[in-house]
């Protein structure tokens, strides 16, 4: 297939990286010339700093899922989903656009306080990735939980490439683990794992024998990450000829010769 339509998925553990890895490649992919939709579906919604969207936007672009009158509009019926406004109205409402093009949507996290059911808000999520996932034709990049919660078989079969991200240890290696597993079991076979975080004393066999498979990149510690976050700046910008950037660089290559 053609890099136009692909769809790429990133999930891992908390603090391992994803979000800086899942915001980078939406951007790169954007500066080569494809239109990119970035979906934030981790409850931590911090996708919008790696792709350098502007605070007050934010503030003021309530996420999809945290929007009770359009979840009140949801509808469903003998296992149909009715929305109004349309779903692609939807995506084009709540999308704000960042650094290089890149529209992100928020999805947010679905609120399991008080007595309303919750099965609106959740068909909303699933038709929504169903239609990011099976209708659109740009390239998708979604931020996702390790669990991949968002994810049911019938969707998650619309993701070229799952990256699972991992940091040197064993407990993050485990999560890595799980999330293979997971995939597997949802029917997604085309897993790849990426390091970060790695230093001169990570044992990369090590980790990989205990993995159970090879990683795809492996990105090395950078202070320039840390720094990059502490003032709000996203690496790309901060430092774009630093070692983790290059290796970014690097792993969007590796994706588009596999997907084009």
């Amino acid at each position: 297939m053609g890099a136009k339509g692909l769809k790429i998925a990133v999930a891992g553990k908390g603090g391992v990286g994803k979000t800086l890895i899942a915001g980078s490649l939406a951007r790169l992919l954007a500066r080569d010339g494809y239109r990119v939709l970035a979906i934030d579906a981790d409850p931590a919604m911090n996708l919008h700093r790696q792709l350098g969207v502007d605070s007050k936007l934010i503030e003021n672009t309530r996420p999809i899922l945290e929007n009770s009158s359009l979840i009140d509009r949801t509808n469903i019926g003998l296992g149909l989903l009715l929305l109004t406004p349309k779903i692609d109205d939807i995506i084009e409402r709540y999308g704000v656009e960042g650094r290089d093009k890149v529209t992100l949507v928020r999805l947010g996290t679905i609120r399991y306080g008080g007595s309303g059911c919750m099965c609106p808000a959740n068909a909303l999520l699933r038709a929504l990735l169903s239609y990011i996932l099976l209708s659109r034709d740009e390239v998708v990049v979604i931020d996702l939980e390790a669990g991949l919660e968002p994810l049911g078989r019938g969707t998650i079969e619309a993701v070229d490439i799952l990256l699972s991200i991992a940091e040197p240890t064993l407990q993050s290696i485990d999560t890595c683990r799980m999330i293979a597993k997971l995939a597997s079991d949802l029917g997604l076979k085309k897993v790849y794992h990426i390091l970060n975080k790695a230093t001169e004393d990570s044992d990369t066999y090590y980790l990989e024998h205990h993995l159970g498979s090879k990683f795809m990149a492996v990105i090395p510690f950078d202070r320039s990450i840390p720094e990059s976050e502490k003032i709000g700046v996203p690496l790309l910008d901060y430092a774009p000829d630093s070692k983790a950037a290059k290796t970014l660089v690097s792993l969007k290559d590796m994706i588009l010769k596999l997907y084009t």
